[in-house]
């Protein structure tokens, strides 16, 4: 008998690839469907308030329209969540939010129709400005609920203060970033179908179990009675891990024409006020040093918004208590309920905020140190969690940030702003580190089948958002059962399958292997002591849960990174060009080399995306994002990303999970914008503290036709 082949480490292609490149795969939307119809959205036009009163009476009678959904014809909900009491009352909390929806034979009409629908509002003043929540108006501020025991909103140690005062170096710096909006190639979409036995939807998203509780809850229904089939997602980035009301309506919708699928495709300006976003942050940084550059004090504090239906804190400071040593830290977070939509997870939530102030506070101590901001980080290396005081399951900053400097050519660097120059082009090269933590998350199934012909079928219900987790999954499932790749089918994205957690936090291979590999020992296990080794002739089956961790509480578990960055900003113009990023990581295990190298390449191509062009103009007078398109919200093109070069430390932790492996889906954008920034600095001495970072804010506004930074 021959030994399989090890399958987690090889570089395979993806086992959907050839389908997707040729448009053979079916996304949600493109399901076929007979005789469907068409649904489109009513949103509100204010942004606190409450309808007076509605005229349907222009859309009804538009032909082609066969009903008109509002407050006061829909289905009651059984639901607590803010966001999902679609259409269960008069009152409006945010501007766009849906107050209706048209349904009809086609999209087009369902579209016209929907604007011929008249509503009356009794306005009330709107609250939508941050920034006006900031100074002075901490009692209007809110410690938002933990999410998790292992990350604190809240920590103190020592007396920073004390330290603060007394350090012989202090840095004490203040940090933004805006509101910035998923825009995934696919955006929201829904057939919902409903038979009188119950739902059938798909749709884009990355937990169909998730959608399925959220929709059974909502219409009072046995969780059997709801099937979320979700085969295909193009890009999702944490906009699709929470049911969300676009699907309330489409089931809404199905209700009223029962046996008859509906359609509901999301416009891309819908998806500004209705998915949700990264929110904007305040942050305030201090850091107190000796001489030497060793720490004496961190404190990092954040400020956020939130919506006034549903809490979400973007946890800014999360990574702050574990990334350095110092007996001295606080971390303080904060949220202020605003009249606008719930904020959301977008990629690496928390630590891609909060890394750019803190990595940029690092760079700032550096300079003050008169300290290469490598050596600052090498020496403020911690022996244990410096919050928790757990060892590190495995811990490989330093090797990553010496790893890199060796790669990117980092010496000899003169770290005098503005040293280097090539024709009208100021030249600066910067650094930052990246973490994000290892999570499992709970509620996830996994079945796998023998037949007696030795192939093996895996089920689950999990999702492949694009991030190849078909193939990473399989290769997971090959190792597990100890055979060929080829002997394994698994089936994921349909709710009928055991259940499983959401596709986030890079947890999915974490949490799903685990289940499989469960399932996978139990499955050998039994074929070797009922059956002798031998597959009985109709088949064995096992289902397994992802099993608990038993070193969660004696190891802190993180992955970690160095991100490069070299910039070049035009003297007369301040054009801002990232010709170059460089990223070495410390993830574990590799399943797929190229998948990860992908993920991680993307992770790093939205930092320079967040760190030069991305942000969401709110206009205050009406509580709505103005730039709510692709023309106007700026993404980075082909033509703003240089070479970007993607590397990883081997890495085996025992303590992670049985395949040893971290995620790699966020922290490739962790650090990015900090590196940048901090590039930035060193090329013109300019120090950007307010993403993004544009060229009106290193042109000096006093003296046109001055140089940058002059």
């Amino acid at each position: 008998m021959t030994t399989p082949v090890p399958a987690i480490g090889q570089p395979l292609d993806r086992f959907d690839g050839a389908e997707k490149v040729r448009g053979l795969a079916p996304y949600a939307f493109e399901h076929p469907v007979e005789h469907p119809v068409y649904l489109f959205a009513v949103q509100s036009t204010i942004a606190v308030g409450r309808i007076t009163a509605i005229d349907c009476s222009q859309a009804s009678a538009r032909p082609g329209v066969l009903a008109v959904l509002t407050h006061q014809n829909a289905p009651r909900l059984s639901t607590d969540n803010g966001e999902l009491r679609t259409l269960q009352s008069d009152e409006v909390t945010f501007r766009g939010q849906i107050v209706g929806g048209v349904i009809a034979e086609t999209s087009e009409i369902a579209r016209d129709a929907a604007g011929l629908v008249r509503m009356d509002y009794e306005e009330r003043p709107h609250n939508v400005d941050l920034r006006g929540e900031v100074p002075g108006h901490r009692e209007r501020l809110k410690v938002p609920d933990e999410v998790l025991p292992i990350f604190p909103m809240d920590t103190s140690e020592g007396d920073v203060d004390a330290a603060l005062a007394s350090a012989a170096v202090r840095v004490d710096s203040r940090y933004s970033t805006p509101w910035y909006t998923h825009n995934a190639l696919e955006p929201h979409t829904t057939i919902a179908c409903w038979t009188g036995d119950g739902f059938t939807l798909r749709l884009s998203t990355q937990g169909v179990t998730g959608i399925q509780a959220a929709v059974a809850g909502a219409f009072r229904l046995d969780p059997s009675r709801v099937r979320v089939i979700s085969p295909h997602v193009g890009g999702a980035f944490g906009s699709k891990v929470y049911p969300r009301a676009d699907v309330v309506l489409a089931a809404m919708a199905a209700r009223l024409v029962p046996g008859r699928p509906v359609k509901f495709a999301l416009t891309r300006q819908q998806t500004f006020s209705q998915t949700g976003y990264r929110p904007p942050t305040f942050q305030r940084v201090r850091l107190g040093a000796g001489s030497d550059g060793r720490l004496v004090a961190i404190e990092h504090n954040a400020i956020e918004q939130t919506s006034k239906i549903r809490q979400f804190a973007e946890h800014s400071t999360r990574a702050t208590p574990s990334m350095y040593a110092a007996p001295n830290r606080r971390t303080q977070q904060w949220v202020a309920e605003l009249d606008v939509p719930t904020p959301t997870i977008m990629r690496a939530p928390g630590e891609a905020s909060g890394m750019f102030a803190l990595e940029s506070a690092m760079d700032e101590l550096a300079i003050a140190c008169d300290l290469d901001p490598i050596e600052l980080r090498i020496r403020n290396e911690p022996q244990v969690h410096p919050h928790f005081q757990l060892p590190f399951s495995s811990r490989n900053l330093v090797a990553c940030l010496q790893e890199g400097a060796r790669r990117f050519g980092w010496e000899p660097r003169d770290p005098t702003p503005r040293a280097r120059r090539d024709g009208g082009w100021l030249i600066g090269t910067g650094v930052a580190a990246a973490t994000y933590p290892v999570l499992r998350l709970p509620g996830s199934k996994a079945t796998i089948r023998v037949g007696p012909d030795g192939r093996y079928l895996v089920l689950i219900a999990a999702v492949d958002i694009g991030t190849g987790t078909r193939t990473a999954l399989t290769q997971v499932a090959a190792d597990a059962l100890q055979v060929d790749i080829e002997q394994v089918d698994l089936r994921l994205g349909d709710s009928t399958y055991p259940p499983a957690a959401e596709e986030g936090a890079s947890a999915g291979i974490t949490s799903w292997g685990a289940a499989i590999h469960e399932a996978a020992d139990q499955l050998r296990q039994r074929l070797t002591t009922e059956h002798g080794g031998t597959v009985p002739a109709d088949g064995l089956e096992v289902t397994a849960d992802t099993p608990d961790n038993p070193y969660l509480k004696q190891y802190a578990m993180h992955s970690f990174g160095a991100q490069f960055a070299e910039v070049r900003v035009n003297e007369r113009t301040g054009e801002i060009r990232v010709p170059r990023q460089l990223g070495v990581f410390a993830c574990g295990r590799i399943v797929n080399p190229k998948t990860a190298r992908s993920q991680l390449l993307g992770g790093m191509t939205w930092g320079l995306s967040m760190a030069l062009h991305e942000q969401s103009v709110l206009d205050l007078r009406f509580g709505h994002v103005v730039n709510h398109d692709l023309a106007q919200y700026h993404i980075s093109s082909n033509a703003d990303v240089g070479a970007i070069e993607v590397h990883w430390i081997e890495e085996d932790d025992p303590y992670v999970n049985p395949m040893r492996t971290k995620g790699v889906g966020e922290i490739g954008i962790v650090g990015a914008a900090a590196a940048i920034a901090n590039a930035v600095y060193h090329a013109t001495g300019v120090r950007i503290r307010d993403l993004p970072i544009t060229l009106d804010k290193l042109l000096p506004g006093d003296r046109p036709g001055s140089e940058v930074g002059g």
